[in-house]
């Protein structure tokens, strides 16, 4: 049972983190075009969406604390668990940069900004990204997921990311 859950989480747990870059990227795109201004820190952009990708690989085990994973195992996927927190925190960063630094140019830079339907769409992806987002370092620690295991904790993590947030990408998109 312990190499069927391996092989699970080893083939379907980097999907998760494949299936919200494209809401990463259509929302950069959005925020830039209506803040009127470049990505801030587009090449970091680029890199942590990579990074999230391959660090996307090496985190399946996070799922298995509870199953009997040896504690040497555990301390490993928690620190790569951890670490996939630190590019989406940039991201998060470069997303709020992006809107800050707006119309540098104009004389009433903050009145002035436009937030039609696709903006607010992805300041709402922002917003889910960075509430389901922080509880990801949390039950990264194998002993705190011990005690949030099967519980709504866990299932409010996953959905504002992957079902909110996710769908938040896709309308700023569309609208």
């Amino acid at each position: 049972p312990l190499l069927w859950l391996h092989l699970f989480w080893f083939f379907g747990h980097p999907e998760v983190y494949i299936a919200i870059l494209p809401g990463m990227g259509l929302t950069s795109m959005v925020l830039a075009n209506f803040a009127r201004c470049r990505v801030y820190g587009y090449r970091l952009m680029i890199f942590t969406t990579l990074l999230i990708g391959f660090l996307g690989i090496l985190v399946w085990g996070h799922h298995m604390f509870v199953a009997g994973l040896n504690p040497f195992a555990g301390t490993a996927f928690s620190i790569s668990t951890m670490a996939i927190a630190i590019p989406s925190f940039a991201k998060v960063v470069s997303w709020l940069t992006t809107i800050w630094g707006s119309r540098r140019g104009s004389k009433d830079a903050v009145t002035d900004r436009r937030f039609p339907t696709p903006m607010l769409f992805a300041l709402g992806f922002v917003s889910f990204f960075v509430a389901g987002g922080v509880s990801g370092p949390i039950l990264a620690q194998p002993i705190l997921d011990e005690y949030l295991h099967s519980t709504f904790f866990v299932v409010a993590h996953f959905h504002l990311i992957m079902s909110m947030a996710g769908l938040f990408g896709i309308f700023c998109a569309i609208a």
